[in-house]
């Protein structure tokens, strides 16, 4: 063994997939595409804090995560005909754990499953069970424009 190289464990493949799902991607005329819808539509949902994408030299990138959430939100508007307010204030009353689809397992180790008086960025200051940082997650954006709005 060589003492200038370092050994890393390898990943186990469920974080491989989880890391690269929450990886930037995809400039926005891509994920548009990737969508159906246009470039300015996903501006729009960023206006309303709807999706967060990521910054690179003032250009948008989005990831596989956000692109699922972008799908989840037009078939909202589109198909259900529920408003971008009407989304907005489903993701208020929404729990977190029925907007992310947690199972029970997860929801069992969930500090905001667990304890619903606070919202799991109040309890832990980390990341949510699955992965997800708090600046990327939708329901954290949505409570914090909520608050920020006040």
């Amino acid at each position: 063994m060589n003492p200038n190289t370092r050994e890393t464990k390898p990943e186990a493949p469920a974080q491989k997939d989880a890391a690269r799902k929450g990886m930037p991607l995809y400039p926005i005329s891509i994920a548009a595409e990737l969508v159906g819808t246009t470039d300015q539509t996903l501006r729009l949902y960023e206006k309303h804090g709807l999706v967060a994408p990521s910054r690179r030299n003032k250009n948008r990138y989005y990831s596989d995560n956000d692109i699922n959430w972008l799908k989840c939100i037009r078939d909202l508007i589109h198909n259900k005909k529920i408003s971008i307010e009407g989304v907005k204030k489903l993701l208020e009353y929404a729990p977190c754990w029925e907007i992310k689809d947690c199972q029970g397992d997860k929801r069992a180790g969930c500090s905001a499953y667990v304890n619903r008086t606070k919202s799991c960025w109040e309890l832990t200051k980390t990341r949510c069970t699955n992965g997800i940082e708090c600046d990327s997650c939708v329901v954290y954006l949505s409570a914090t424009n909520k608050s920020d709005k006040k």
